[in-house]
């Protein structure tokens, strides 16, 4: 085995120019393979670990509508009150809240902004208790008796969303009322809920005109309940008090798992997408062996003839030239795989230094990094089996008379 690995070395160290030029297409694809993948699962652990974060007992209910609190959409598409009290009457709901959502008009000083807004309540963030998306940095979290303060999106203080950043004790004007800022939110890594005000429920209620609205509601399961069934409960109730058929209700259902496994799928799909994409330069370099191959096959006819009179063997031949396009794909691999490495990390910089987003960290898995390599490699002899069949079958007289 040492010695086709050595015959196969000798080889492409003969043919350099040639050789790198063979592998080009090889190393992209599988260093794009390699980042692709390696950010893929980053972004999908970092997922994983938010809805670890926020508990397998949770239910979100919404309105299928966009319309929020207070816009005037139709009443039938924005839930109420009286949807949140059937929700905590369904046997099996812990403990149900819901969250004010909407747009309103910012101003500090002499400058202005349309912002997310949110109404929430203590019992709201005591449901998700300590996970990122609640977490103040600086400050303090919002209480009920808050009516008059507000905590805000992380670029409101550190970004540049205002001339002079907000700090603690500074007060703005939401809707033309004056808010005193009590605290600041960790950082989310998206626009929208960096650029967030949360002020207290009846507050937001009384600023929006929203008195019977709710934006979402989140339902906690008790201990030992099952989540699907308990949704299953509480779409019945829903549909029942709302006077709405099944397959025809104004409001969406979904568990933290049902989200999770939604999520999974787009990744997957997505990563299925540019792996497929990746793999158009995979089948490029794979010919571009594959002509490599017959050119040194036509090259090295005369040695063929001579190591098959002095008693090599066709499988012998074969397996010379297999190794020699295998180890053209594995050189190709271990390119892509540190370029891919690189890449990835890069990107990882870029997001988290530059962007300030926690969501594309790059994770190279050794299963990653061992199947790219042994992917390359497969593709190489793949690639190489057609020439290496004809230079395995040439007759020793005719390769020695060939010129």
């Amino acid at each position: 085995m040492s010695t086709y690995f050595f015959l196969a070395f000798n080889n492409i160290k003969r043919r350099r120019l040639r050789s790198w030029l063979t592998i080009l297409g090889i190393f992209i694809g599988i260093a794009a393979v390699v980042s692709l993948i390696s950010l893929g699962q980053g972004l999908q652990g970092f997922i994983n670990g938010q809805f670890a974060q926020l508990g397998a007992d949770k239910i979100i209910i919404q309105p299928k509508s966009f319309g929020s609190p207070g816009s005037g959409s139709n009443s039938q598409l924005i839930l109420k009150e009286k949807d949140l009290e059937v929700i905590r009457d369904v046997q099996g709901v812990d403990s149900a809240e819901g969250v004010l959502i909407g747009t309103g008009i910012i101003k500090k000083d002499k400058q202005q902004k349309v912002q997310s807004v949110s109404g929430v309540s203590q019992a709201y963030l005591d449901l998700f208790g300590d996970v990122d998306a609640t977490r103040v940095i600086e400050g303090r979290q919002l209480k009920d008796s808050d009516t008059s303060k507000v905590i805000v999106g992380y670029n409101h203080a550190y970004g540049t969303l205002w001339d002079r950043p907000l700090k603690i004790g500074d007060n703005i004007e939401i809707q033309g009322e004056t808010f005193k800022v009590v605290g600041v939110l960790k950082k989310q890594g998206n626009p929208i809920d960096d650029g967030a005000v949360w002020l207290q429920k009846n507050a937001f209620r009384k600023l929006f005109d929203s008195y019977e609205d709710e934006g979402m509601i989140i339902a906690k399961t008790k201990k030992g309940a099952d989540p699907e069934q308990v949704a299953t409960t509480i779409k019945e109730k829903l549909r029942k008090e709302r006077g709405e058929k099944q397959g025809q209700e104004t409001f969406n259902m979904q568990t933290s798992t049902q989200l999770l496994e939604t999520f999974s799928n787009i990744f997957a799909v997505i990563q299925a997408v540019f792996v497929g994409i990746a793999a158009i330069s995979l089948v490029v370099g794979g010919i571009g062996i594959m002509n490599t191959m017959y050119t040194s096959v036509l090259e090295r006819t005369k040695e063929i003839g001579t190591m098959k009179a002095i008693g090599a063997k066709n499988s012998d031949v074969l397996k010379i030239f297999l190794f020699e396009s295998g180890l053209l794909g594995l050189v190709g691999g271990v390119m892509g795989v540190l370029i891919g490495v690189a890449v990835g990390k890069a990107v990882e910089y870029i997001a988290t230094a530059q962007l300030g987003t926690p969501y594309l960290q790059a994770i190279f898995g050794w299963q990653l990094i061992l199947g790219a390599l042994a992917f390359s490699f497969l593709t190489g002899a793949a690639s190489g089996i057609l020439p290496a069949i004809q230079a395995s079958k040439l007759k020793p007289a005719q390769a020695l008379r060939y010129e």
